[in-house]
């Protein structure tokens, strides 16, 4: 990592709550060390929240399985992703159908996507949010079946990435962290383990 976050972290561990490949990617980019610890957790949120509301929401949820499992050096991060159109939240697609409709929903419209980051630790917990506006083209269906049926992107809210086909062939426009939306506002992370262990 670099020497001023290796300096503000010294003596802490980072301890990262994702089994998100693009997650643990961007954080060895970031120069961090850190140790994968996965917890599993009911991802329900309460159907009044809204937004960034429901990633913080779960966010903090899957800190809570660590409740009391956390060493005094340690710093849990945990994290969720939210794609929101038109007052909707549009989780992850449990078939290729649900996958359809979203696309379809998202093709030619603006959306926002809503990355939340808690960090935990066994005497504090501050949750982060960043929110991304992204545009996609009119999508044929040909073109949304492709992706679909070629990449599966069963594990994504709103059922893509845009690091993949979808995204290099479908974006118009973006306006905030093109990292938020892959999974991880890297910025915000930075900044925030930067002032943590303070």
């Amino acid at each position: 990592m670099t020497d001023s976050l290796q300096k503000s972290l010294v003596g802490y561990r980072i301890v990262l709550a994702s089994a998100s490949p693009r997650r643990q990617q961007f954080f060895k980019e970031m120069g961090c060390e850190f140790e994968v610890r996965i917890q599993a957790v009911e991802e329900i949120h309460p159907p009044a929240l809204q937004g960034s509301e429901i990633a913080c929401f779960l966010s903090k949820l899957k800190a809570t399985p660590f409740e009391g499992t956390l060493n005094p050096n340690e710093i849990l991060v945990t994290s969720d992703t939210v794609v929101w159109h038109k007052d909707n939240s549009l989780a992850k697609a449990d078939n290729e159908e649900e996958a359809y409709e979203m696309l379809t929903t998202l093709s030619g419209e603006w959306h926002e996507v809503i990355t939340a980051v808690t960090f935990t630790t066994t005497i504090a917990q501050k949750t982060v949010y960043d929110t991304t506006r992204v545009r996609f083209k009119k999508l044929s269906e040909a073109e949304i079946r492709y992706y679909i049926k070629t990449f599966k992107p069963f594990d994504k809210a709103g059922a893509y990435g845009i690091q993949e086909w979808i995204g290099l062939i479908g974006i118009e426009e973006i306006h905030g962290s093109y990292t938020n939306v892959v999974g991880l506002p890297t910025r915000l992370v930075y900044e925030t383990l930067m002032s943590m262990p303070s």
